[in-house]
């Protein structure tokens, strides 16, 4: 079981700690302070019922609906260049961070933002349901597959908010700001590209 629960740990973090659209959200929520921790939270949890759900062997036949894949790839493309959209728009207005800045989305609408940042992202699926699920499914212990994996998830997420944390009264020049959310809205624009390039495949 600690075999697998390092390669869990391993194969997960190569998966989950990349530049993209779930990780460019979190980190621009944990640096404006809206409700960091709930957000880290909601997106270790989902990923980690995705990965179970994927062990189970529910990735594969996901994996096999093109229909269902097709649809979520539009439509989480459209998200994710909406999103873009207000990432440029902030690129070009932004203001430096002030240490006591107050928290300006609500909890439900961060909360709807979450979830769909997460479960609207094809990648997420791909990776933690059909991959993740695959390589823990042939594991000698997919329990510990899937608990290694899981944890990666969790300290990733929960270290992405801490190091924003840390940032944060850094942050007081609006030209950083410009970079950061021009840099957001062009990791957004090129997911949502690879996304719809990809219904080419399907």
């Amino acid at each position: 079981m600690f075999i697998s629960l390092i390669q869990g740990l391993g194969i997960g973090a190569g998966l989950i700690v990349a530049i993209g659209a779930q990780n460019a959200f979190v980190l621009g929520k944990g640096l404006r302070r809206e409700h960091p921790w709930l957000v880290a939270t909601l997106c270790a949890v989902c990923d980690w019922v995705l990965i179970g759900l994927g062990v189970m062997g529910l990735g594969q036949l996901i994996a096999s609906q093109d229909t269902l894949m097709l649809l979520a790839r539009v439509g989480g493309a459209a998200f994710l260049l909406w999103q873009a959209g207000l990432a440029a728009r902030r690129a070009m207005t932004a203001k430096g961070l002030q240490a006591d800045t107050a928290v300006t989305g609500s909890r439900r609408s961060v909360i709807v933002a979450t979830l769909a940042v997460t479960l609207l992202n094809p990648q997420v699926y791909l990776d933690t349901l059909v991959m993740l699920g695959a390589i823990g499914a042939a594991q000698a212990s997919p329990l510990g597959f899937y608990l290694g994996a899981s944890i990666a998830s969790f300290a990733w997420f929960f270290g992405l908010v801490a190091a924003a944390g840390w940032l944060a009264p850094r942050l007081a020049s609006p030209w950083v700001w410009r970079v950061i959310d021009a840099v957001i809205a062009l990791v957004l624009i090129g997911v949502a590209w690879g996304l719809l390039a990809g219904m080419a495949a399907l």
